[in-house]
This record gives C-alpha cells, sequence and structure tokens, in this order.
C-alpha cells in the first residue's frame, strides 16, 4: 500500500517541478522580450488587458532614415570598413581605397562610399594613433609625420586630423 502512494507523490512532485519550470520560463522570458510582444503575451492571457494596454499604449512607429535594405555587398563593406578605421587605424580616405582596389577587398565604389560614410569611427583618433606610432616605432620628427599622415602616398588622413594628431603627440 505504500508503493501507490510513493508512486502519487513522485508524479505530484515531478508536475509540480515542471509547472514551476513553466511558470519561471515565463516570467524571466517576459523580461527580455519587447514592449510589442508584452501586449501580444497579455492578449493571449486576458483579452481585458490587451484592451486596456492598447487603449494607453499607442506605440508611435519610428521613421528609419533609409526605407531600402542594404544589399549584403554594402553590409560587408562596412563590415570591413569598421575593421579597418577601428582596428588599423586608417583614414577615411584610405579605407575608401582599401574597399575598392583590385589589390584589396576589390568592393564596388557604392558600397564602399556607403560603408565609410556609415562606419562609427573617430577620424582623428586614427589619425593620433598613427602618428604616434610613427613617432615611437620609427623615430620621425612631427613635421615627418604630418606629412606622412596627409600624403597621398601615405596614410590620406585630412589636414585637420594630421594637425590634431601632432598637436597631441606626447612632447
Amino acid at each position: 500500500m505504500s508503493e501507490p502512494k510513493k508512486k502519487k507523490h513522485t508524479i505530484r512532485n515531478i508536475i509540480a517541478v515542471v509547472v514551476l519550470v513553466f511558470i519561471l520560463f515565463a516570467i524571466f522570458g517576459q523580461k527580455s522580450k519587447s514592449p510589442s510582444s508584452d501586449s501580444t503575451v497579455a492578449a493571449a492571457s486576458s483579452p481585458k488587458a490587451v484592451a486596456t494596454s492598447t487603449a494607453t499604449v499607442a506605440p508611435t512607429p519610428v521613421p528609419t532614415p533609409t526605407a531600402a535594405p542594404v544589399s549584403v555587398e554594402f553590409q560587408n563593406a562596412l563590415k570591413k570598413a569598421t575593421s579597418y578605421a577601428n582596428n588599423m587605424h586608417m583614414s577615411k580616405a584610405g579605407v575608401y581605397d582599401q574597399l575598392t582596389s583590385e589589390y584589396g577587398e576589390g568592393f564596388t565604389a557604392e558600397a564602399a562610399q556607403y560603408a565609410v560614410d556609415n562606419v562609427k569611427a573617430d577620424w582623428g583618433a586614427n589619425a593620433l594613433a598613427k602618428a604616434e606610432s610613427y613617432q615611437t616605432k620609427q623615430s620621425m620628427s612631427a613635421a615627418s609625420i604630418y606629412d606622412q599622415l596627409t600624403s597621398e602616398y601615405g596614410e590620406k588622413f585630412t589636414a585637420e586630423e594630421a594637425q590634431y594628431a601632432v598637436a597631441n603627440l606626447p612632447k
């Protein structure tokens, strides 16, 4: 007689644990979802809650700057531009040239332009990083560093970016 009771308690315990897991999943899953999906969950659980939430919360659509989706080529060019700008501290013109070069990445001019226009980079900081490298590793003077940073055969930074870099070199 004690064995059937034991089985009943074991089955109840398993069911209780499963129910508890589902409840915890539902609670923690709700916190990670966006507000729009919260109202969808509320709709499934309580029709009254949906009527209240839709009446009080009217999400405003946020306009996107570009209506057309970006092609894979443009996305890949942007990834490469980000890497060149933020890891190799290249200038905007240098990144563009690397992206379009037949010996570099071989992207179209349009994809490269999209990439340099949308990459998140601090070009002045990049110029300073290059300038510091020239100063410490090649023992170059400030004037030589400026020339190298602005040269069309060198780093291709703007005059303003190069001036910022030279002005902020360690003395």
